[in-house]
């Protein structure tokens, strides 16, 4: 039982001086930092004016069609990656699937593109 206590007390070791670390670092801004509020500082500040809108307006559809493209996209690389590294030990089988992956991602690309949800206007 020893021996399984004392294997565990590197990890313990790294979870309090990570802890340690993570409270320090947000404790000391507010025991460190100089507070003098003056009314620029609380000013509504939005490109050098004021906010002229409600913060709860409705956003473009285009802003979630690229965001959700960018994540399709992050993903491809992300299998990517670990393919590249047991590249010669998968096989032409792996090669061949992730030839079909990306395929599908190369169509569905085309098809986004012919749809126009790449355009800007």
């Amino acid at each position: 039982m020893n021996e399984l206590i004392s294997s565990y007390l590197p990890v313990v070791i790294f979870i309090a001086v990570a802890l340690v670390v993570g409270l320090a670092l947000i404790t000391s801004p507010f025991i460190i930092a100089y507070r003098n509020p003056d009314p620029e500082k609380l000013s509504a500040y939005e490109c050098g004016f004021d906010a002229f809108d409600d913060a709860r307006m409705k956003f473009d559809i285009r802003f979630y069609l690229v965001s959700i493209l960018f994540i399709i996209f992050d993903l491809e690389v992300a299998f990517l990656f670990p393919w590249a590294v047991s590249f010669s030990k998968i096989g032409w089988l792996g090669f061949w699937s992730m030839m079909v992956f990306l395929a599908v991602l190369t169509i569905g690309f085309i098809y986004e593109w012919k749809k126009g949800a790449l355009e800007w206007d």
